[in-house]
């Protein structure tokens, strides 16, 4: 990473219609983002996050949610998360989406630009979804443009009317991806029509003069190769040019700055980053720190640098489960000191720092009631405030080896890395098992065996002094209790360098 570089965005989702709901309980009347009380901006505008992702704006469609609500079991995933569920709380998909105009019942496109109007003054970008892979079975395009979807006929809504549906005189396929059965409440798009790739770019472009990035959805799904082996003869021939080359550039355009964001899976996230993305899901590493070693997280941590640049780092968010109903509260406190001090974006979820573990199907507009956990708050705002304000993701990243003793090796369950700019120096490791562990870390940092440091953690004021040349070979000593760890301001100490350091042992 080159030092200096504007540091990528610590990005904050909110589920925009639940938010919205839950400041008219508290006010006692009805709110759209042009009424939102700047207490409650405030509130979004946490230190060290720089971008607020506001999920679910766009017009959902009442058809789709109609068409949803056949499916089997949808509405036993709403009881479980909601038990006293009622039909007016069910909004319908955010991600069927029947026009990209801000929908009504939040304040219109007039609501939309208050709203970012009232977080750029906080100092915060604003970030909205884009659904590429289909639209709403009642979106325009349906009869203005049939030709942008995937087609079939008569005969096929006869032989499988659950991939297929009749809409404007024509029939065309539901939306799916390769792995699962069709979404019965979208209409799929053809991202090998020429007309559609145009009037994707063309969308985009009005949506980019409402935000300052979009979070595009299942991108992956557009790639040729994925959308060939998806949908075969029914495509067509596949273009000389892939689909978000194409999009993105004609965007960048007239949006020169527009963040791209791609929910991406399969290990096509390298690809998609090729393709325009500036960063792309990592799924890879809250897998491996949900269910494997630490040695697989940290082979995850070697890979080329400029790759884990574009990646955004979670533990959730409305796809994936609450990290506290499935992290250790311990662990889970670990995970989130990597994934705030590794390189690449980072995304948080709305409700996570409180602890909330129902996760809320996005049908719906209002979640339950859960008891907060204030010192996880606590703890949260502390390592994105401290993170923040260090400056150290500006600065070069690299891994730290972790080493031990033949009679010693639980260094082999702790990771650790370093920033490094002319302004500062951090280090940070994290012991990711259950038990306690010690390591020596080898610093090459070239000005190290001039003078004695101090390491001072930014999460605790917790400081140490240590010698250089130490630091340097055999490396700093470092012993953590289970989930533990260290995030280090190593600056120079007061106190000269003695003669000779004793090292420390074990």
């Amino acid at each position: 990473m080159t030092g200096g570089r504007r540091p990528a965005p610590v990005i904050y989702e909110v589920n925009t219609w639940v938010w919205l709901g839950e400041l008219e309980h508290r006010n006692g009347r009805s709110i759209g983002l042009q009424d939102v009380p700047g207490k409650e901006w405030d509130a979004l505008a946490l230190p060290g996050v720089d971008t607020v992702w506001l999920m679910g704006v766009w017009q959902r469609s009442s058809v789709g949610r109609d068409l949803a609500l056949t499916q089997p079991g949808l509405r036993d995933s709403f009881r479980a998360a909601l038990p006293d569920v009622t039909d007016r709380d069910i909004a319908g998909s955010p991600y069927c989406v029947r026009d990209y105009t801000a929908d009504p019942r939040l304040g219109g496109t007039a609501g939309l630009a208050a709203a970012r109007d009232a977080l750029a003054r906080r100092g915060l970008r604003l970030m909205l979804d884009y659904v590429p892979n289909h639209v709403a079975p009642d979106h325009p395009w349906l009869s203005a443009h049939p030709e942008y979807f995937v087609r079939g006929d008569a005969a096929d809504l006869e032989r499988d009317p659950a991939a297929f549906l009749a809409r404007e005189g024509v029939v065309v396929a539901r939306g799916r991806d390769p792995f699962f059965p069709p979404w019965p409440d979208v209409a799929q798009l053809n991202a090998f029509a020429p007309g559609l790739r145009a009037a994707t770019a063309e969308t985009l472009t009005r949506i980019g003069e409402q935000c300052d990035g979009v979070r595009c959805d299942m991108a992956m799904l557009l790639t040729t190769e994925v959308f060939a082996k998806t949908w075969g003869e029914r495509a067509g021939m596949p273009p000389a040019e892939e689909f978000w080359p194409f999009v993105i550039g004609r965007v960048k355009e007239r949006h020169p700055s527009m963040l791209f964001v791609a929910e991406a899976y399969w290990d096509l996230e390298w690809a998609l980053q090729q393709q325009g993305f500036d960063f792309c899901y990592d799924k890879r590493l809250y897998d491996r720190l949900l269910h494997e070693s630490p040695g697989s997280v940290r082979g995850h941590l070697r890979a080329d640098l400029a790759y884990q640049r574009g990646l955004v780092r979670f533990l959730e968010n409305h796809d994936e489960p609450r990290a506290a109903a499935v992290f250790d509260p311990a662990k889970e406190r670990a995970a989130a000191m990597m994934i705030a001090t590794l390189p690449g974006a980072t995304l948080w979820h709305e409700g996570q720092f409180e602890g909330r573990r129902v996760r809320v199907p996005v049908f719906l507009s209002r979640r339950p009631d859960e008891t907060p956990v204030p010192e996880l708050r606590a703890f949260h705002e502390r390592l994105l405030a401290a993170v923040g304000a260090s400056g150290m993701r500006e600065g070069d990243w690299q891994p730290v080896e972790c080493t031990g003793w033949p009679d010693n090796r639980s260094c082999e369950g702790m990771a650790a890395w370093s920033w490094y700019r002319p302004q500062g120096r951090h280090l940070v490791v994290v012991n990711l098992q259950d038990r306690a562990a010690q390591a020596r870390l080898p610093l090459a940092w070239p000005e190290l065996p001039d003078r004695r440091w101090v390491l001072r953690d930014l999460l605790t004021g917790t400081t140490y002094e240590r010698d250089g040349i130490e630091m340097r070979d055999p490396g700093l000593y470092v012993a953590l209790d289970g989930w533990a760890g260290n995030v280090f301001a190593v600056e120079p100490a007061a106190t000269a360098r003695p003669e000779a350091a004793p090292a420390a042992q074990p």
